[in-house]
């Protein structure tokens, strides 16, 4: 006896509902790639879950865009709009022009450039001669500006010297002056001191004047 048919509707139980949701998930996925193996097909597939988590499987041979863009010219159904489109331009333009300018950086950098042709070969020397003309004349700025900074630097030492020296001057002057006439105060203060008495003459006979 065969399984009998399965009615297909949603399923209430949430427990069984998830089960359900990972076994068909992994089969199609299954399927999926089993039919870009055995048929060479381009196969995009996205599965949304009811939480909102994402699957997708892509064929190893393409990409979600590229499938997305031949789906639209096929189809003739446009799946962004004109802003979209020309944002994608925008960036595809850009990438172009990164791709560009790495590819130059690395003619500059000497890496390379073996397959590059005679003409583009002297223009690249030329522009690494303008370049390495430039960077010598920023280095001499840079040397010139050095130079007068120190130069700078050198006077206000020197004026500061000059200050210092001067304040120097003006503190020995003062300090000589003040040792100059402290020793003279000393001076007298000593001479006083060594006075120890002060004396008056008397007469040798006390009763002299009585008898004149």
């Amino acid at each position: 006896m065969g399984r009998g048919k399965i009615e297909i509707k949603r399923i209430e139980n949430s427990s069984n509902r998830q089960v359900t949701y990972s076994k068909r998930r992994n089969g199609i996925m299954k399927k999926a790639k089993e039919i870009t193996v055995l048929c060479d097909a381009k196969v995009s597939l996205i599965i949304f879950a009811s939480s909102g988590k994402m699957h997708e499987y892509c064929s190893p041979s393409t990409k979600l865009i590229d499938i997305l863009d031949q789906y639209q010219k096929t189809s003739g159904k446009k799946l962004w709009d004109a802003k979209h489109e020309n944002l994608s331009n925008e960036i595809d333009r850009i990438k172009k022009e990164n791709d560009s300018m790495q590819i130059e950086l690395r003619h500059l950098k000497g890496e390379d450039i073996t397959s590059l042709p005679y003409k583009e070969l002297m223009a690249l020397e030329d522009a690494l001669e303008n370049g390495l003309t430039c960077v010598r004349a920023k280095q001499m700025d840079v040397l010139d500006m050095a130079k007068k900074n120190t130069k700078f630097l050198e006077e206000d030492n020197k004026q500061l010297n000059f200050i210092v020296n001067q304040q120097q001057l003006t503190y020995e002057n003062v300090r000589e002056h003040m040792d100059h006439h402290g020793y003279h105060r000393a001076a007298h203060a000593d001479f006083n001191s060594q006075m120890p008495f002060a004396f008056r003459v008397q007469p040798m006979q006390p009763n002299l004047q009585e008898r004149m």
